[in-house]
């Protein structure tokens, strides 16, 4: 007879083991970003957008002061010789007039000045600068290895630089834009929860008010709070007025959605035994309801960032955010006043795409943290 063995193999406890712990929320969530490619494309440009905003004097590559000639074109980066021969160390020509003349107006023909070419390198040498205003330097990531202006996107009727200008004035932008939206965060979310956690005559009142606040039409009221500062009154004291204005009518809509979710979180089974065991309200609303409410103020402050930036720079395409010597998108989008100007110039338009990659970012960003907060 055969004999049948009713012993089981032994198991292995490597192959039965779990690789790590219980995953933690903010493990969850994050892995759930990295597959979203939007997500994780919006947060490196994020990271990159602020990483330019903190550099912006090691990243610029001329002093965004200095002056040359006014709405000079874009300096091409070029690969080829005066022979048309390929060589490894980019380069650009910068314009000069030549000996040719034009038949109609008799003037020299401006053209690329092939017999002094200026080498293009990293880490290079250029305006002096102080890095967080404490840190003395004259390195750049990139320009040209003479020390010489280089114009990638050209210059302004002043004949400042573009491109220099435009990483430097993401500096104020992106600035206006986060401490706004901090502002409307802790006082929209701080608002929203007491409200709707007690409720009654209290959260009445409140509502009451929010309500008047969202009835006002934002835009006539944003120029006509701005245009009461005085044209002579110092740039700090102009920004922050700004910055309180924006924060002033931005908060009411913040409050509303906290505010809801406050509401249904109150009823929720573990805030009703935190009451019965006689927990304070302050403790429940901290403890319980704001990290439930943190999800959503998350992704709501991702997407209330665009938002600013688009205001702030429609503003100061007006005249009514920043003002000289201050730079950011806005005012330099005042060149582009006139068709004229655009027609003729129309590398001035070049900060529209810095606006436009920061909106996208935050955008992408927002989106990707919505799907892994909540992705039912």
């Amino acid at each position: 007879m055969l004999a049948f063995s009713t012993s089981a193999p032994p198991l292995d406890d490597n192959k039965i083991k779990p690789k790590s712990g219980n995953e933690s929320y903010i493990a969850l969530v994050w892995r759930r970003l990295k597959r979203s490619w939007t997500g994780m494309g919006g947060l490196i440009l994020v990271i990159l957008l602020l990483l330019m905003s903190l550099f912006a004097e090691f990243i610029a590559p001329d002093d965004p002061k200095a002056t040359d000639t006014g709405f000079a074109p874009p300096q091409v980066i070029s690969f080829h010789d005066k022979d048309g021969n390929f060589v490894f160390q980019p380069r650009v020509y910068a314009l000069a007039e030549t000996d040719e003349l034009d038949p109609v107006t008799f003037q020299p023909v401006v053209g690329p000045d092939y017999n002094n070419p200026r080498l293009l390198g990293f880490f290079v040498k250029g305006a002096p600068y102080e890095l967080f205003g404490l840190i003395p330097g004259n390195r750049h990531l990139f320009g040209s290895v003479d020390g010489q202006p280089v114009h990638f996107l050209g210059t302004d009727k002043f004949g400042r630089d573009v491109l220099s200008r435009a990483i430097y004035g993401s500096r104020i932008s992106l600035m206006i834009a986060l401490t706004v939206v901090a502002i409307v965060t802790i006082v929209g979310t701080t608002v929203g929860m007491v409200s709707g956690y007690f409720g009654g005559t209290l959260d009445a009142w409140i509502q009451r008010f929010v309500e008047l606040v969202l009835a006002f039409p934002q835009l006539p009221l944003y120029l006509a709070l701005t245009s009461l500062i005085p044209v002579t009154a110092p740039t700090n004291v102009f920004l922050a007025f700004v910055i309180i204005v924006m924060s002033a009518l931005g908060w009411a809509q913040m409050s509303r959605e906290v505010r809801g979710k406050t509401l249904a979180l109150a009823r929720i089974d573990y805030v009703r035994a935190a009451m019965a065991v006689g927990a304070t309200d302050w403790r429940i609303i901290l403890q319980h309801i704001f990290p439930n409410v943190m999800s959503h103020v998350i992704v709501t402050v991702t997407l209330a960032i665009p938002s600013v930036v688009l205001l702030e720079s429609f503003l100061g395409f007006l005249g009514f955010a920043v003002k000289p010597p201050l730079i950011s998108w806005g005012l330099m989008l005042q060149d582009t006043s006139t068709y004229s100007v655009i027609g003729s110039y129309p590398w001035i338009l070049s900060p529209v795409a810095f606006v436009l990659v920061t909106v996208f970012a935050f955008n992408a960003l927002g989106d990707g943290l919505r799907d892994a907060i909540d992705p039912y």
